[in-house]
């Protein structure tokens, strides 16, 4: 079945220039204009994935992420926008985006991050529950529990904290983070991979004991029990 994809983005020209592109590479798409209508189609129908302008009319790209994810709507969004500065970006992956592309862009690699993205949301191979301590992962249903309490997580940090737990007490390097987790070339020297460790950390670790997410300085991160 084709995946579908919602754009929303209020420059016609790029909005054609993708949606083209993403037809051609067998995509379904839809096409929002403005912020509020973006945020409805991707309440009301099932998504694999957004592409969300930041700077759009009746609703900015952030606070339709916001809405969404406050509503526990899990669809992967890729931020592609001309606000191009690393606070922003940081920003935007804070707000529980998956991805942050700048313009002008490659469509090339705008494609390439939107495989990399649902290439990980179909990874489903590992059927087995997954425990470190008192912290389980279920893969069957990418649920997460910390005491019996569920954790909610981003897809992005789902997806971190799985591969934590499959390398449990391994250090895990940035280099190989970003490899294998972001999927594509990406700036290492850049702290967007400790904003989605200390997210992550955040969520399964703060009001839990013991603690169990680690960094290792220097080198990375490690996930163990280290009592």
């Amino acid at each position: 079945m084709p995946m579908k994809i919602l754009l929303v983005e209020d420059d016609k020209g790029i909005a054609r220039f993708v949606k083209k592109g993403l037809l051609e590479n067998s995509f379904l798409i839809d096409v929002a204009y403005d912020g509020q209508k973006g945020l409805e189609l991707a309440l009301s129908n099932p998504y694999d994935l957004v592409i969300l302008d930041i700077l759009l009319p009746q609703k900015d790209g952030k606070e339709v992420l916001k809405e969404l994810r406050e509503k526990r709507n899990p669809v992967p969004v890729i931020f592609l926008t001309a606000k191009d500065k690393e606070s922003d970006i940081v920003q935007g992956l804070n707000l529980g985006a998956d991805d942050y592309l700048v313009k002008p862009f490659s469509f090339n690699e705008l494609l390439a991050r939107i495989r990399a993205i649902l290439r990980r949301e179909k990874k489903g191979g590992f059927s087995q529950r997954l425990q470190v301590a008192n912290l389980i992962l279920e893969p069957d249903g990418h649920r997460v529990y910390r005491d019996k309490v569920k954790i909610e997580l981003t897809p992005r940090e789902y997806v971190l904290l799985e591969f934590f737990m499959r390398r449990s007490g391994e250090i895990v390097t940035r280099t190989v983070i970003s490899e294998k987790i972001f999927d594509y070339h990406f700036d290492t020297s850049t702290n967007v991979i400790d904003v989605h460790v200390s997210h992550l950390r955040n969520k399964i670790d703060k009001d839990f004991e013991p603690k169990l997410l680690h960094t290792v300085k220097g080198v990375g991160y490690v996930l163990e029990d280290r009592r």
